[in-house]
């Protein structure tokens, strides 16, 4: 009899148990409902990048001076440089300079030690072709800049929540600094 009653007892705590997680599980669902939704419907809406993202890479050729730090620095070796040594004047000419986007990680250690600042990161992330031998950037094509998200009329930019938290912050700090 003493075995029945133990086992009923242990039933009963776990229809508890079993109810109490359910109860919560329902709780934080229904804490979702009053969320925003952060669908972004892509062609037509894209998310404004930070400012620190790294995209495609850009290049201008003047200021090169072709001393291949850009291909010492990358883990993979992807910078081509080619450059002839002029014995005139006892300087380097860049002749091309390549980038196969199909391989860079896209680490910017070449934008950062680049004595020249030749280099820079643009916001440009859809970087996808139907052929890979597409993503072969020589310094033509590197050198073009692409249009900006905000500039573009076509989309409706969108902010990251992490930018709306700042612009956010920053009025709610501006406003309490004219307050006092």
């Amino acid at each position: 009899m003493v075995p029945m009653v133990i086992g009923f007892m242990n039933y009963g705590q776990q229809a508890v148990r079993a109810a109490r997680y359910i109860g919560q599980s329902f709780m934080i669902t229904l804490s979702h409902t009053n969320r925003l939704p952060v669908t972004i419907q892509y062609p037509y809406e894209k998310l404004i990048t930070s400012e620190r993202f790294r995209g495609r890479i850009h290049f201008e050729f003047d200021k090169c001076i072709a001393c291949e730090v850009c291909v010492r620095v990358c883990p993979i070796d992807l910078p081509v440089v080619d450059w002839k040594l002029e014995t005139d004047i006892r300087k380097k000419r860049l002749l091309n300079y390549s980038i196969d986007f199909g391989i860079c990680i896209f680490c910017g250690n070449c934008v950062e030690y680049c004595p020249t600042n030749c280099l820079s990161m643009t916001e440009e992330y859809e970087l996808s072709t139907y052929d890979r031998h597409e993503l072969a950037y020589n310094q033509i094509a590197l050198g073009r800049l692409p249009m900006s998200v905000i500039e573009d009329y076509t989309i409706s930019p969108i902010m990251n929540s992490t930018q709306i938290n700042k612009v956010t912050s920053k009025s709610l700090d501006s406003k309490t600094i004219t307050n006092s």
